[in-house]
């Protein structure tokens, strides 16, 4: 149905992207894109491995004085957040 992209409609796209969105926006929304990217891969990273952590160990009840864990987005990133911890669903009726 559609062809290869060659080069002359690759330079179009690219052309069209600048008049619809400015060059002066283009880098925020690369940045943005990428810290979004960053984000994603270590929440996938850390649900593998509250994954693997649940089923090597088996589920203690949290203390109650006991800190809230945080996932930081990526190295380097300050910015971080809370992360509840789930409760057992498997005994509801």
């Amino acid at each position: 149905m559609f062809g290869r992209l060659g080069a002359p409609e690759i330079i179009l796209i690219l052309v069209v992207i600048v008049l619809l969105f400015g060059a002066k926006k283009l880098p925020d929304m690369a940045r943005s894109l990428g810290k979004s990217a960053r984000i994603l891969k270590s929440e996938a990273k850390a649900m593998r491995s509250e994954g693997q952590d649940n089923a090597a160990a088996p589920a203690d009840p949290p203390a109650e004085n006991q800190a809230p864990r945080t996932i930081k987005a990526a190295p380097g990133d300050v910015s971080s957040r809370p992360v509840t911890e789930p409760s057992d669903r498997t005994t509801q009726r």
